[in-house]
């Protein structure tokens, strides 16, 4: 039986999963997990029914985070499933630029154009091209797939594509890219699965996490995310800032003598939730400290939720369902709380014994905009797309018609 390996190296943690190919959907055989628990790593494998099967903890290691966790993730690979057939590796990666929008074989010439892209995602393209790396040289005769996040979004119209900078630039490729897409395509196919007929209609998605962003859509079509060039803006998240006014950036550069990288490194790494709670960057943290700064960086996060909301609402000229993804969005059921909180003026009246238990629907039956927690799956998605890519089969791409692009437009 043949079978695909997953890497998904995000900012904080790699998640990692095998499945073994059937006729149909690819099956979860293992599910994993390495992430930084305070001075340790820690690795938790689950098999396909939610089982932990595996389950270690160690001291970091030569070589930083990423490349220590991927050695672990490989040799667990070894010693649980020795007689496995690999014949491909599926690659989360965050940025394709204006290159690449569906599911790439990777070759020389591409990893070559991916190394190019890393100034505009720091926190992740490096680790991601390091997964490809490290799982060329364990199957070295195995295909490597890379799967984007930008690839979801590159139907937007173009005013929700564009900044109003000078127009060559927009050619040269600056422009709003949005992420988190590999998420946002599965939970549209379980909505699709759960209820067809919000699944065709408008759209609000909220993925929320260490990486948060928020995502229109309208018939299973990304128009409009809250995130842009790079994977900055928008929300706040657990360590990057979020929206700001670039004048901070100049008044930071030319005012408090910052270098370049500098402030690369205070927008990626020292600002969001940690910047703001000058605590942590993991939400159950700040929810269990209670310090005004914990609680202040909670309720910028909840505002800064509520005012997209709002927006990308407007975008869609009406809303017909919100959905909640990401391990925030899935489990911190106060943060929900506080962003539906008088919402009924947008149509939502929230369930709160059902958001409490963190209920697939958390919305009343009075509740005009129906809510939904929806478990996000990227390795499922990587798979798939991993096997469209091996079998030479373009995946649909999501083409609207110059008529909905019209009516998305400004006035």
């Amino acid at each position: 039986m043949s079978h695909v390996m997953t890497l998904n190296a995000g900012s904080s943690s790699i998640k990692f999963a095998l499945f073994e190919l059937d006729h149909g959907e690819p099956q979860a055989l293992a599910i994993g997990l390495v992430e930084k628990t305070g001075d340790t790593r820690h690795m938790k494998v689950r098999d396909g029914a939610g089982v932990v099967t595996h389950e270690e903890s160690w001291e970091p290691a030569e070589g930083g985070f990423h490349t220590d966790a991927l050695r672990r993730v490989l040799a667990w690979r070894r010693a649980a499933f020795p007689d496995a057939q690999v014949v491909a590796a599926g690659h989360r990666v965050v940025h394709g630029g204006l290159r690449y929008s569906t599911p790439t074989v990777v070759t020389p010439e591409v990893l070559d154009y991916l190394h190019t892209l890393i100034p505009l995602a720091p926190l992740h393209e490096p680790h991601n091209i390091a997964g490809i790396l490290a799982a060329q040289e364990a199957w070295p005769h195995v295909q490597q797939v890379a799967c984007f996040d930008t690839a979801f979004h590159r139907a937007h119209p173009f005013v929700n594509d564009t900044f109003a900078l000078p127009r060559e630039l927009y050619d040269e490729g600056v422009r709003r890219y949005g992420f988190h897409g590999l998420s946002y395509e599965y939970v549209c196919g379980k909505l699709a699965d759960i209820s067809p007929l919000h699944a065709a209609g408008r759209v609000v998605v909220a993925h929320l996490g260490n990486g948060a962003s928020m995502c229109a859509i309208r018939d299973g079509l990304s128009i409009a995310s809250s995130m842009g060039f790079t994977a900055l803006d928008g929300l706040p998240m657990g360590t990057r800032c979020g929206q700001v006014d670039p004048g901070v950036l100049l008044y930071l550069l030319q005012t408090k003598g910052l270098t370049p990288e500098a402030l690369s490194d205070m927008l990626y790494k020292e600002s969001g939730l940690k910047g703001l709670s000058g605590l942590s960057a993991d939400m159950r943290e700040l929810e269990a400290a209670d310090t005004p700064e914990a609680r202040q960086a909670i309720e910028y996060f909840v505002f800064r939720i509520r005012r997209e909301l709002g927006g990308l609402a407007a975008v869609l000229k009406g809303l017909d369902a919100i959905v909640f993804c990401g391990g925030i969005g899935e489990n911190a059921w106060r943060v929900r709380e506080r962003v539906l909180e008088g919402m009924e003026w947008i149509g939502v009246e929230l369930d709160r014994e059902a958001n409490r238990a963190n209920r697939q629907v958390i919305s009343s039956e009075r509740s005009r905009v129906k809510v939904f927690i929806i478990q996000t799956n990227e390795e499922a998605m990587i798979a798939r797309h991993t096997l469209d890519a091996l079998a030479g089969a373009t995946p649909s791409e999501p083409s609207p018609t110059l008529a909905l692009q019209e009516s998305l437009a400004c006035p």
